[in-house]
């Protein structure tokens, strides 16, 4: 497996401006951060999840085939030989 490419310098230059926190601010960010990555995580799979389900709708089979089949267009032109 491939490492992940970071970038080293965004990450060296927030770890710059963060060392003057306090220990319990930095245990506070840290906290903040680990949840916001949690919720990131849970949102894709939710949204993956909702991607699959049945089709709702109070119409028969026959009208939603023939709802499809009577809004198909076709412009094919028949060119003479």
């Amino acid at each position: 497996m491939k490492p992940t490419k970071r970038n080293t310098t965004l990450v060296d230059a927030y770890a710059s401006l963060l060392g003057n926190l306090s220990a319990d601010d930095r245990a506070a960010l840290v906290s903040r951060l680990s949840k916001t990555g949690e919720i990131s995580t849970r949102k894709k799979k939710a949204t993956f999840r909702e991607a699959f389900g049945a089709f709702i709708s109070e119409k028969s089979a026959e009208e939603i085939i023939e709802d499809i089949r009577s809004s198909r267009i076709s412009n094919r032109q028949n060119e003479p030989l």
